[in-house]
């Protein structure tokens, strides 16, 4: 769906996006992360032929975007973070103009226009004038915009901006949704957001990608938590010796009670170190009360990634 070949984008002297190279199928949920100046913004809107690379070439769905940007955004959906709308039109007449803009039929455009206000749950308010609007509205507003014309990819850039924690749950229901037909980026600073709906992440640093991996991968800290009754000291003696454990300590003690920290080694089955642990703890005479990995936090694993040097682009 997406092909992105060692992209670079230059403001003068300065690199937003420094040879970027990534892939993404059909009806994948991605999500790009990084902090502020990362340059996601950027590579957003080279995704959506609003911006030419300086270098590099970018495919979506078959299209190579230097020479056939009007006929991919055709098949685009996108948000942009600030969207510009106008606050005199109403709802409904702004859908009808930005289906115009997508070369939405007349005759098919009610319909069009019906599904997304459906979808966004602003049928109540079709006929508001947007600058009468929350922000929570005017946001919404703009995702039945994006939806329009049934795209098949959708770039959603903090498309949970204002709402509140129902509305927020909807919209993660709608993406989950629409990810049945289209491939959707999403970019959030809310780490909830992308471990509610995201598969992949892609991460940018400086302009670069320096992460491109599976969410559950990413979050797999290849780590066990062992906690069980018995001399914490003999349980740490055997554990440790166990071939797939790489590093045993002990966390706490309470009462008769050890909580232990297991690393894995690179490489090792997890179901089959802790079939080993439950067998060794038996043998010892310790009674296991608890086993179970230690998932990283998303939002400590992208600290980690980009930490040391302020970002750029």
């Amino acid at each position: 769906m997406i092909d992105v070949q060692s992209v670079t984008r230059r403001f003068g002297a300065h690199i937003a996006v420094d040879n970027v190279s990534f892939r993404i199928g059909e009806r994948e949920v991605v999500g790009l992360l990084g902090h502020n100046g990362a340059g996601k913004s950027t590579m957003m809107r080279m995704l959506s032929g609003y911006l030419e690379p300086s270098a590099g070439v970018l495919f979506v769905n078959g299209c190579d975007l230097d020479t056939d940007a009007p006929v991919m955004q055709r098949q685009l959906g996108y948000l942009p973070e600030h969207l510009p709308v106008y606050p005199d039109m109403r709802v409904a007449e702004y859908l009808d103009y930005a289906a115009a803009l997508k070369r939405i039929s007349r005759a098919a455009r009610p319909a069009a226009i019906r599904r997304v206000l459906s979808l966004t749950d602003l049928g109540d308010r079709c006929l508001d004038r947007i600058g009468t609007l929350s922000r929570g509205l005017r946001q919404r507003t703009g995702v039945a915009q994006a939806l329009l014309g049934k795209p098949r990819l959708l770039i959603l850039d903090e498309p949970t901006n204002g709402l509140d924690p129902g509305q927020t749950a909807q919209m993660r229901d709608l993406i989950r949704a629409l990810a049945s037909e289209a491939t959707v980026i999403l970019s959030t600073h809310i780490m909830q957001e992308v471990e509610a709906v995201c598969e992949r992440v892609l991460v940018l640093h400086n302009g670069q990608l320096v992460l491109d991996q599976h969410l559950a991968t990413l979050k797999d800290s290849h780590t066990l938590m062992v906690r069980a009754s018995g001399d914490a000291t003999a349980i740490r003696r055997t554990l440790s010796q166990l071939p797939q454990v790489l590093h045993a300590r002990i966390d706490s003690t309470q009462g008769d009670a050890a909580t232990l920290r297991l690393e894995l080694h690179p490489g090792s089955e997890r179901d089959r170190a802790a079939g080993n642990i439950s067998h060794a703890l038996v043998g010892t005479g310790a009674r296991l009360l608890e086993l179970r990995p230690l998932l990283r936090d998303l939002d400590s694993v992208l600290q980690e990634l980009i930490a040391g040097g302020p970002a750029r682009g």
